[in-house]
């Protein structure tokens, strides 16, 4: 589903990822792991599309097609999901009005007809039994007034309607209570299929007690350094980076 090769990426001059490699299946779940500043949200920032970054070199193929040359827009419309580390406020706009026109346009895109207001209700409410998300929380301007956790709980449920082939959550488990973090988790589980497939960014271990990966993948660098299976997350948090560091024989790295 998603494959890229050789990939480097820089801002303003400075290298961010360097010969950076991955493959990615459908009914796959990757989570790649990593310290502050190693390149992982300018690995997701990369494939959503956005554009204060330079590709240096190296090619990114989704489906077959070449990435690089889609606009934003194309590539959620063609199915792929950024869930944001910071979700932004959008204040005068309501979450249905929000998520029927981001529905009907990828609609438009694949040539169906638009979902009615009462078709639409009838999948937001089956949506949010789904992920476990309350009505006062659809009811509100997209993320106005949300804590932290709503928010994040409120992006797992976009992605429940929005169905993408490709999910990309950049540290979806930041700032969240272990409540939160559940009925996250919860969501990604369940919205699993055979035909899509989940990379997962986080620092931490303690989300994958929840979200069991099929692949875990340490970024330093600007480069991944070790892959394995959840035991490699475990072993990571029991002996930190400096292991891999040293593993990857790395000096002086931050």
């Amino acid at each position: 589903m998603l494959s890229i090769r050789n990939l480097s990426v820089s801002i303003n001059g400075k290298n961010i990822l360097r010969n950076f490699n991955l493959e990615v299946k459908e009914g796959e779940i990757h989570a790649i792991m990593g310290p502050n500043g190693t390149g992982k949200s300018t690995l997701a920032a990369v494939i959503a599309g956005r554009e204060m970054f330079d590709v240096d070199e190296g090619e990114i193929l989704y489906r077959g097609q070449n990435l690089l040359e889609m606009k934003p827009e194309i590539r959620a419309r063609e199915g792929i999901f950024l869930g944001f580390q910071y979700p932004v406020e959008i204040p005068g706009v309501s979450m249905a009005n929000f998520m029927r026109t981001a529905m009907n346009e990828k609609r438009k895109y694949l040539g169906l007809e638009p979902l009615t207001g009462a078709e639409f209700l009838k999948i937001m409410e089956e949506k949010k039994k789904l992920v476990d998300i309350q009505s006062k929380l659809t009811n509100r301007s997209v993320n106005e007034g949300f804590s932290g956790g709503e928010k994040k709980k409120n992006e797992i449920f976009q992605m429940a309607l929005l169905e993408p082939r490709l999910a990309i959550l950049d540290e979806t488990d930041s700032g969240l209570d272990i409540d939160a973090l559940k009925v996250v988790a919860k969501g990604v589980n369940k919205l699993r299929r055979k035909d899509n497939a989940t990379v997962v960014i986080t620092h931490y271990q303690r989300l994958l007690d929840y979200i069991v990966p099929d692949f875990v993948h340490v970024l330093f660098d600007g480069r991944i350094v070790k892959s394995g299976g959840k035991d490699l997350a475990i072993e990571l948090e029991n002996k930190g980076y400096e292991w891999i560091k040293k593993e990857a024989g790395i000096e002086n790295a931050a």
